[in-house]
């Protein structure tokens, strides 16, 4: 945290020693306007490619690694598992049904599992408790 307030900082104090740099040597005839604003240009260009690389590598260490443990110990199977990752992309039963190939007396016979076995009332409860679990990455 201490270094991205830091980081910003620099950023911040570079662009308003290149705002006043620029306002001096326009003053002064040294330099047009077109000029200025491309060099300003440039630097938050460079500045946006470092803040997006920077936000592209916390992307991917957030991902935490499913916990396969715990879902045996829940006792969870691979189909309900899968029921699982389709209920978390906001599927209804129908559309699961479809996707999985199965009826869909099937699938809410899988939800029905899944809910009893994670210990929520609800298919978002239980996205969440799998969430915490870590035995949902998304």
């Amino acid at each position: 945290m201490k270094k991205t307030i830091f980081v910003f900082s620099a950023l911040i104090i570079a662009l308003l020693v290149l705002f006043q740099l620029s306002k001096y040597a326009y003053l002064s005839g040294d330099i047009s306007i077109e000029i200025t604003i491309a060099i300003i240009a440039i630097a938050f260009f460079f500045i946006g490619i470092y803040i997006n690389q920077k936000a592209l590598r916390k992307k991917e260490n957030a991902i935490p690694p499913i916990d396969l443990e715990k879902i045996e110990q829940l006792g969870i199977s691979q189909r309900e598992y899968e029921v699982l990752i389709e209920i978390s992309k906001g599927l209804s039963n129908k559309e699961i049904a479809d996707t999985l190939f199965v009826s869909e007396s099937t699938i809410k016979t899988h939800v029905s599992n899944l809910l009893v076995k994670l210990d929520a009332k609800r298919r978002t409860q239980a996205i969440q408790k799998a969430k915490d679990l870590q035995i949902l990455s998304i």
